[in-house]
């Protein structure tokens, strides 16, 4: 019985790849029962080869896919997720790492509550730790905001708890395959992790959340937020219209919890995508067109209007959030 499928897309990470997966080969139980499906997306630079290299190393415990041509990370999960024979699946960039104990939790975790989601925290993972890093906390960053270490039936509380937080990324949420039936990450889109992994917990009974890191994050300079463009700017602002759409008419959007964090988190959203706008030299499309889009696309995802979001920062002496909110949804980008 194969109780957990891990899904590893590669594409040009030679360097970081054996230590990624070395740290999930020396976890696997003695007994089996997890598929370790590795795929490259036609890297350039050796990665297949080093993938073929590590099979031979590590006999029957690599599962082997590849590309015919480029099609981006969200294409090779989606291969991975119809490659899957576990009941789990849990994503792993091949640039991180997962960190000692992580699959004994979980599987602890799933034996006892079988939940349909279990959440787990990070750390920042980066080659040189200073001081400011240690004051920032990256050595254990939360990915929820709710109940720890029970077993939860609320997709309300689930979402909200991901919502606030804003850490929606798929390494640190493990997911029933059956939740992903019919659900794909969007190909050829940016933060598809945003715009994917809130409409996988809409469909979950259950949660867990582990608050121990059980992923090490590798902080890269040329990660989507480091290097923001105008495409992925507009991907940013428009990734939680999904979700607002699916939300509609549904009971979990009563909930005063919900509502609050997509429209906190559409704020963000809004916020990182503008201060791209604002602070770039941009020709085409005209700056001011884009900002009112920007602005169209956080109206149609969030359930508070602006007035109602900035009264329940101010009701929660949030006062820094109000500021920062009112000064990108108001700002006017030069032309």
């Amino acid at each position: 019985m194969t109780w957990l499928s891990i899904l590893l897309p590669v594409y040009n990470v030679a360097p970081y790849l054996e230590e990624c997966l070395a740290s999930v080969i020396e976890q696997l139980p003695s007994g089996g029962g997890v598929q370790v499906l590795v795929l490259d997306d036609c890297s350039t630079d050796g990665s297949w080869q080093l993938m073929q290299q590590l099979d031979q190393r590590w006999p029957g415990r690599l599962q082997l896919l590849r590309h015919a041509r480029n099609g981006g990370l969200s294409a090779a999960r989606n291969t991975m997720i119809d490659a899957a024979t576990g009941d789990y699946l849990w994503f792993l960039d091949s640039d991180d790492k997962l960190l000692p104990g992580a699959i004994a939790g979980l599987q602890a975790i799933v034996r006892q509550h079988a939940p349909d989601v279990v959440l787990c925290d990070f750390q920042v993972w980066r080659e040189q730790v200073r001081l400011k890093h240690r004051l920032r906390g990256e050595g254990h960053r939360r990915s929820f905001d709710g109940p720890a270490r029970q077993l939860v039936q609320d997709r309300g509380r689930l979402l909200a708890g991901m919502l606030m937080t804003g850490e929606l990324h798929a390494w640190s949420k493990v997911s029933r395959r059956w939740l992903w039936q019919g659900l794909r990450f969007p190909v050829g889109r940016y933060f598809e992790d945003m715009a994917t992994m809130p409409l996988m917990a809409l469909r979950a009974h259950s949660f867990f959340y582990e608050p121990r890191p059980w992923v090490a994050y590798r902080q890269r300079g040329s990660s989507i937020l480091a290097t923001m463009t105008t495409p992925k700017a507009l991907d940013q602002s428009a990734a939680l219209l999904p979700l607002a759409q699916a939300l509609q008419g549904g009971p979990e959007l009563q909930q005063d919890g919900l509502r609050l964090a997509l429209a906190h988190q559409a704020a963000r959203c809004l916020t990182g995508a503008m201060r791209h706008v604002c602070q770039s030299n941009i020709a085409e499309p005209p700056p001011s067109v884009l900002a009112e889009r920007l602005r169209q696309n956080f109206l149609a995802s969030s359930p508070l209007t602006p007035q109602e979001l900035e009264r329940a920062y101010l009701r929660r002496g949030w006062w820094l959030r109000r500021r920062k909110f009112l000064r990108w949804f108001h700002a006017t980008p030069a032309p």
